[in-house]
């Protein structure tokens, strides 16, 4: 197991690109500071939202 989850995450990354090179494509990047690292969350009335772990931008 990583020592944090960033470790996690980069271990998942290196998975899929093995797996499927264009799936990377699809990943969505921070408009901030254009980290890969964006996590999906739900909103209070159910809409969808995202927030980037590396700088805390947050968007819908």
């Amino acid at each position: 197991m990583p020592a944090s989850i960033l470790g996690e995450v980069d271990r998942f990354f290196d998975a899929v690109a093995t797996r499927e090179p264009h799936a990377l494509r699809t990943l969505l990047n921070c408009p901030s500071c254009g980290s890969v690292h964006v996590a999906q969350v739900l909103g209070d009335n159910g809409g969808v939202s995202y927030v980037c772990t590396a700088c805390g931008h947050s968007w819908s």
